[in-house]
């Protein structure tokens, strides 16, 4: 671990107040000399390992901490919940080689305020913490292209009754039509939905649809077929 804590000119403005924490020495030196040419910028902590992260943020309390998601330690999801409690007003950037969908959602979910590859370029990555600090609601993703669509590896399996929901929300249908068309009730229809979007990690019906249409679970050029004709089981 190690703490950083400069003098502030007289009549300089107050600086956005940086942790790096990564287990490759070599990686948070680089990132910290891109930074010190910054003068709205400064390092004040690095840390390798989780239980070191946390330690330094919770003394220096910086305004935001750049967390690699594979180092020593904790789970890098229990890594930002003990960032949080350390210093609650501390503002969490994942800049990582790992970026898979299942992973990048997971972490957005718990609150970080954004998710860089480490092949961003140098305006990205500064363009992300300024804007963090601008805007608390400021939320940025850089990913590689397709990160953000989970594959089939990642996706626990539809049911054959889940694709058929979703096959008729992809035509637009209403709960009470694609309970009409299968021979459900409406609360049935819904539940499936629920699971679905679990499933899925979607948060509306049209990403439920985009995203098994990505990952060919479903394909709404099919047409739809008719009413059926006996209720099979829900």
């Amino acid at each position: 671990m190690e703490l950083r804590t400069p003098p502030v000119p007289n009549g300089e403005v107050n600086r956005i107040r940086i942790a790096l924490v990564d287990d490759h020495a070599l990686f948070r030196e680089g990132v910290s000399e891109i930074l010190q040419f910054e003068d709205d910028i400064e390092v004040v902590a690095e840390a390798g390992d989780s239980t070191a992260a946390v330690a330094a943020i919770g003394e220096t309390k910086p305004d935001i901490v750049l967390l690699d998601v594979e180092i020593p330690g904790d789970d890098v999801a229990v890594t930002v919940q003990r960032i949080r409690t350390a210093s609650p007003k501390t503002k969490t950037i994942i800049l990582s080689m790992h970026d898979g969908g299942a992973l990048v959602q997971r972490l957005l979910g718990l609150g970080v305020q954004g998710y860089l590859h480490k092949s961003v370029s140098r305006l990205g990555l500064l363009a992300a913490i300024r804007g963090s600090q601008v805007n608390d609601s400021h939320i940025v993703v850089s990913v590689s292209p397709g990160s953000l669509v989970p594959s089939r590896e990642e996706i626990v399996a539809l049911s054959e009754r889940e694709r058929e929901v979703l096959h008729l929300v992809a035509h637009a249908m209403s709960n009470a039509q694609i309970a009409n068309r299968l021979g459900l009730t409406e609360a049935t229809v819904k539940r499936h939905l629920r699971n679905v979007f679990a499933k899925l990690s979607a948060v509306s019906r049209l990403d439920a649809v985009n995203k098994a249409v990505a990952a060919a679970l479903i394909d709404p050029a099919l047409p739809v077929r008719g009413p059926s004709a006996a209720r099979r089981p829900a």
